[in-house]
C-alpha cells in the first residue's frame, strides 16, 4: 500500500477501526428523514464521533462545511427504490470526480449473486485500478444479494467479502450474519478490515447488539446509514456506536453513556 492510500485510510478511520455513516440514500429513497437537512445530520453524527461520512458527489458542497474534521467518502454507483431493479447499481461518478470534490476515499456497491454481478465486478475492478494510481482508498460494499441468495448466510457473505479483496479494495462492507459465531467465518474470509451495514432501523438495543457481535467476531467497525441518520438523535446513537467500535464497551454500557438506555 502506498503512503497516500494509508494516509487517507487514516482520515476515514482510527487505528484500523471505522465508524462510517453513509448518507447516499437520497438517490435510492429520496429526501427521507435525516436527509432533507443533511447539513444538520452530518454535523450531528460527526460531533457524535463518526470517523467519516459518505455521500454521492453532488452533496459534497453540503458535506464539507459540517464534517468537523471527519473524513469524506464519495460513493460511485446507485439505483432507486422505484426503478425496475434496485439491485442494478449503475455508475454515478469516477475516482477523478471524487478527488475534485474533496474525497478522502471512494466506495462502490456490488450485489454478489445478482444478475448484475458481472457488470459490477468489472466496475469495481476499474475503480480499484484508477484509485491505486491516485492513492485513494476503496471501500467495497459487497453484499450477497440476488435470486435465491440468503443475504445473511455466512458462507455467501464470506464469498462476497473475499471478492472485494480479490478485486483490490482496502475496506469491505457487508451485511451482518446475525451472530458473532457465524460472522467469524465472514471476517476470516479476507485479510482486509470488514465493517457491517446497518440495514433497516430495528431499535437502539438491536443495533448495538449487532455492532458488539460483529466486533467480537473480529470486525473492524461499521458503515451504518438509516439506523443512524433516521434516528431521532443521530449524535447520540453515533456516540453509542463509536463507543462499541473504538472503546470496546458493551452494548448496554454504550447506550447508557449516550443517554439512550431507556429507548428501543
Amino acid at each position: 500500500m502506498n503512503a497516500g492510500t494509508q494516509a487517507r485510510l487514516d482520515r476515514i478511520g482510527r487505528d484500523g477501526r471505522y465508524v462510517v455513516i453513509p448518507m447516499d440514500h437520497g438517490i435510492t429513497l429520496g429526501a427521507v428523514q435525516g436527509l432533507k437537512d443533511i447539513e444538520s445530520t452530518i454535523d450531528a453524527v460527526t460531533r457524535g464521533g463518526a470517523d467519516a461520512v459518505l455521500t454521492q458527489k453532488g452533496i459534497a458542497p453540503r458535506a464539507h462545511p459540517n464534517l468537523n474534521g471527519a473524513g469524506y467518502i464519495v460513493h460511485l454507483n446507485a439505483s432507486t427504490s422505484i426503478g425496475p431493479d434496485s439491485n442494478d447499481k449503475r455508475m454515478t461518478g469516477t475516482v477523478e470526480e471524487a478527488i475534485r470534490v474533496g474525497a478522502d476515499a471512494v466506495s462502490l456497491h456490488v450485489n454478489v449473486g445478482s444478475h448484475h454481478e458481472p457488470d459490477q465486478i468489472e466496475n469495481l475492478a476499474q475503480v480499484t485500478e484508477t484509485a491505486e494510481r491516485y492513492g485513494i482508498p476503496v471501500l467495497a460494499m459487497t453484499y450477497a444479494r440476488g435470486r435465491d441468495v440468503d443475504e445473511h448466510d455466512a458462507e455467501s457473505l464470506g464469498h462476497a467479502v473475499r471478492l472485494g479483496e480479490e478485486l483490490g479494495a482496502h475496506v469491505i462492507k457487508t451485511a451482518y450474519s446475525g451472530d458473532a459465531e457465524s460472522f467469524e467465518h465472514v471476517v476470516e474470509s479476507t485479510r482486509l478490515p470488514v465493517v457491517i451495514a446497518g440495514g433497516s432501523p430495528s431499535g437502539d438495543e438491536a443495533t448495538l447488539d449487532a455492532v458488539r457481535g460483529a466486533m467480537d467476531a473480529g470486525a473492524a467497525g461499521v458503515s451504518m446509514g438509516r439506523s443512524v441518520f433516521q434516528h431521532e438523535d443521530p449524535e447520540a446513537i453515533t456516540r453509542a456506536v463509536s463507543a462499541v467500535v473504538h472503546e470496546d464497551v458493551g452494548a448496554a454500557d454504550a447506550l447508557e453513556r449516550a443517554g439512550l438506555s431507556a429507548r428501543v
